[in-house]
Formats: C-alpha cells, sequence, structure tokens
C-alpha cells in the first residue's frame, strides 16, 4: 500500500472485502434508461481530521508533515519523497515550496477520489 493510499484510509476509511463486494454486485436490477445513478457520498475531509485526537495541536491544514503525524503516518522526508512520486512529482527535494505542493497535490487528490475539500486547501 502506498503513502496516499495510507491517508485516504485514514481519513475515508477503510471499506471492509463484503462492503466492496457488495458495491461491485448490485443488489437491485440496474437503473433504467433515464434514471440518474446515486452520487457518490463525499467525505467532509475537514471536518474529519478536525475531529482526530490532537488536531489542535497541529498545523495540519497547511503543513504536509503535520497531516502525516496527525494521521500517525510517518513523516519522514523519505515517505514524503515517496508521497511525491506517487502524486507525479520525481522532483522532490523537501524544500518549503515543495512540502508546500505536496500538501496541495496530496488534498487535490483527497479531492477527486471522493472527498470535500475547502477551495483554500486546494490549489
Amino acid at each position: 500500500m502506498g503513502i496516499f493510499s495510507s491517508i485516504k484510509e485514514k481519513i475515508f476509511g477503510k471499506k471492509d472485502d463484503d462492503a466492496e463486494k457488495a458495491e461491485a454486485t448490485p443488489a437491485v436490477a440496474p437503473p433504467t434508461q433515464g434514471t440518474a445513478p446515486a452520487p457518490m457520498s463525499e467525505i467532509d475531509v475537514e471536518a474529519q481530521l478536525s475531529a482526530m485526537n490532537g488536531a489542535d495541536r497541529l498545523n495540519w491544514r497547511t503543513s504536509i508533515v503535520d497531516l502525516m503525524k496527525l494521521l500517525g503516518i510517518d513523516s519522514s522526508y523519505a515517505n514524503r519523497k515517496a508521497l511525491a512520486q506517487e502524486l507525479g512529482r520525481t522532483d522532490y527535494e523537501g524544500s518549503a515550496e515543495d512540502n508546500i505542493w505536496l500538501m496541495k497535490a496530496t488534498m487535490q487528490e483527497l479531492a477527486n477520489n471522493g472527498g470535500r475539500v475547502p477551495a483554500d486547501m486546494l490549489d
């Protein structure tokens, strides 16, 4: 499992195998033509993180290191570099600018995966 998968699982929760199978195999007939599918429910990322133990003592809204600490994920340079590579950046060096990019890219990826992220936490 990659670093981003760990972040996503800590915020969104882990689906168990039975729930995933149930989603993959609908219990009812598929919708008829003209019926819109039900929207995927979004996870309020900010609310989930704010409710975590220690959130009030960390600057997780702007710091990738603090976000990782809040989630109980090793925030070492090696892990941040691996996360940057997962998110498409191969030249990560750990600078302040790199960490700002990494934080915003992480939030954008959470939004792309069904999370509701405030606009000020995105690009």
